[in-house]
């Protein structure tokens, strides 16, 4: 049981890393994305944007993640870290998409409004948009963060020295279970943790979603 925690608490640590790197990063390229629309010079960011999203979300996140460990990033020690940026990158790009649909589908007019109050670009899109775009990002980042969690299971495809719950069942499969039958009963405790952690993320993102549309029916 041992390696089956130390898994859970790697792959807690890499989903939790690689979340806030997807979640700046999308920030990021969504609003260069929407910025585009009125900023000429923000044209060629944009496009630069779109097949970076278009590359991360087209292509499996195994092969991102062989490339990145065994060309990009191929320094010795370092296997880990690259496959913390890989899931941050890829789910960066999945999450700019979420922020992107989140903000477009607040009404135009709430944007013209607050440039008509007087508020620049930047304060209309904090004090006006977003508070309603992100009743509509969070299920989308919840489900994001639930994807990137399971994703991590396959970190043990580059041999990485840190291990996810996946990959030190295999190690305990090779030291303490011996037999099929312990091998398969280790991979069901990996698997009943697995669905705890998601029920769990779940239930608190359902939370959050309830609470912030709490305001809507008043």
């Amino acid at each position: 049981m041992g390696y089956v925690f130390e898994g859970l608490l790697h792959t807690l640590i890499i989903t939790v890393i690689a979340a806030l790197i997807g979640l700046v990063l999308g920030f990021i390229v969504a609003l260069v994305k929407i910025s585009a629309e009125n900023n000429k010079y923000m044209k060629i960011p944009a496009i630069i944007c779109q097949i970076y999203t278009t590359v991360f979300r087209g292509t499996p996140v195994a092969l991102q993640l062989f490339i990145m460990v065994f060309a990009v990033f191929a320094i010795p020690g370092f296997k880990p870290y690259a496959a913390i940026l890989t899931f941050g990158i890829n789910s960066g790009a999945y999450v700019s998409e979420s922020i992107r649909a989140g903000i477009s589908s607040v009404d135009r007019g709430q944007l013209e409004a607050g440039r008509a109050l007087g508020l620049t670009w930047n304060k209309t899109m904090i004090k006006i948009i977003m508070p309603q775009a992100i009743k509509n990002i969070i299920p989308a980042i919840g489900n994001e963060i639930i994807a990137l969690l399971k994703e991590t299971s396959i970190i043990g495809m580059i041999g990485a020295t840190a291990g996810t719950l996946t990959f030190d069942l295999n190690a305990a499969s090779e030291t303490i279970y011996k037999s099929v039958p312990n091998f398969l009963a280790c991979g069901l405790i990996v698997g009943a943790f697995y669905l705890a952690i998601v029920y769990l993320l779940t239930f608190v993102i359902k939370i959050i979603e309830k609470r912030l549309r709490a305001s809507d029916k008043r």
